[in-house]
């Protein structure tokens, strides 16, 4: 899996995850296949998905991993008796915020872009506009 116990532990004490998870690793892998799966519908346009939760170690990026965190504390302790979910509730939203503007393109982190097989570019869309036409008669 993407996310290991031990990158739970800046985030939960050992204790404490074995209280959420209700000291079943099913319930954890669950929970990380869901916050996997979260995370990946607001990167699939822009970034190589496989890529970024393939990469074990310190291959990856490591904002993508506290967000995996805690979304999967967030779906768990949803599950445990609503067991601190203040605090799982308010980092749940900000990892939510982060993913959102990365998506947006506010925040441009270090992760691998899609790649389109068939032509090599890649899939980093550019955004063209402009201002409303203006109707002014002199």
């Amino acid at each position: 899996m993407f996310v290991t116990t031990e990158d739970y532990g800046t985030i939960i004490g050992e204790t404490a995850l074995k209280v959420v998870t209700q000291a079943d690793e099913a319930n954890r892998e669950s929970a990380e296949a869901a916050a996997v799966e979260e995370i990946s519908g607001y990167l699939r346009g822009r970034y190589d998905c496989p890529s970024i939760f393939g990469a074990t170690g310190e291959g990856r990026n490591m904002m993508v991993v506290m967000a995996a965190c805690d979304i999967a504390l967030y779906h768990m302790s949803a599950s445990a008796a609503r067991m601190g979910i203040e605090i799982r509730k308010e980092r749940y939203d900000r990892a939510v915020r982060w993913l959102e503007d990365v998506r947006s393109g506010k925040i441009m982190p270090d992760l691998p872009p899609m790649v389109d097989e068939d032509t090599g570019e890649t899939g980093i869309p550019l955004q063209c506009g402009s201002e409303r036409r203006l109707k002014s008669i002199w």
